[in-house]
């Protein structure tokens, strides 16, 4: 059986010895869609099990109606008392909550931002296979880059019509002009000895408000 790095070597070793100031065109036979349709049921399971996988706590809700209350316990087992909120995000999704809300408009100053124990954003796209949720800055609910990597715990809103399985469906439906932050759950490295450490580059706790929908 031909493996996927045979089948790439081959290809390059075609494109070498074709010569020619022209170079061979290369079939681009990569999959393009998953093994799940968009917003269905069986990509909804796939994006908890991978988000799950890379540590980011999901907290699953039936609709839209959840959610406010699914925030609030959020927030308030992570004994948040301060958030911010981009100016799009929906006034309901934090009407239950305790903690205090700021809005993100004007914008705050990045030691502003460090005073505040949480941030609450929606999502462009997330991708299932991956554990991904990709955050636009143009988009009014998602906010600027800065507010969902100096606060040190995050929680987005996902609902279902936003769940992908591959990555090439994310991409064609974002703006490449925009600035996409893609999270895949909270940040780490391991660059050091091997060891795990949360926390460096962004958040260090992540949660996801999984609307589950309905199946399409």
């Amino acid at each position: 059986m031909t493996s996927a790095r045979d089948e790439v070597l081959a290809r390059l070793r075609a494109a070498r010895d074709a010569g020619g100031s022209t170079p061979p065109e290369v079939p681009r036979t990569y999959r393009r869609t998953g093994s799940h349709a968009p917003g269905s049921a069986g990509a909804v399971d796939r994006l908890e099990e991978t988000l799950t996988d890379y540590r980011a706590t999901v907290h699953r809700v039936a609709g839209e109606d959840g959610v406010p209350a699914a925030i609030a316990r959020v927030l308030a087992d992570a004994g948040a008392t301060t958030v911010v909120a981009p100016p799009g995000v929906p006034e309901r999704w934090l009407a239950e909550a305790t903690a205090s809300v700021r809005s993100d408009d004007p914008p705050l100053s990045v030691a502003d931002l460090d005073r505040v124990d949480a941030v609450v954003t929606g999502a462009a796209v997330a991708i299932a296979d991956t554990g991904t949720f990709v955050l636009d800055a143009l988009a009014p609910d998602q906010g600027r880059r800065a507010i969902s990597l100096v606060p040190d715990h995050h929680v987005c809103v996902v609902r279902a019509a936003e769940v992908v399985s591959s990555v090439p469906e994310a991409l064609a439906r974002l703006d490449p002009d925009g600035p996409l932050t893609f999270v895949s759950g909270p940040s780490a490295t391991s660059d050091i000895e091997l060891d795990r450490v949360e926390g460096v580059h962004g958040p260090r706790r992540l949660d996801v408000v999984l609307v589950a929908g309905h199946e399409v």
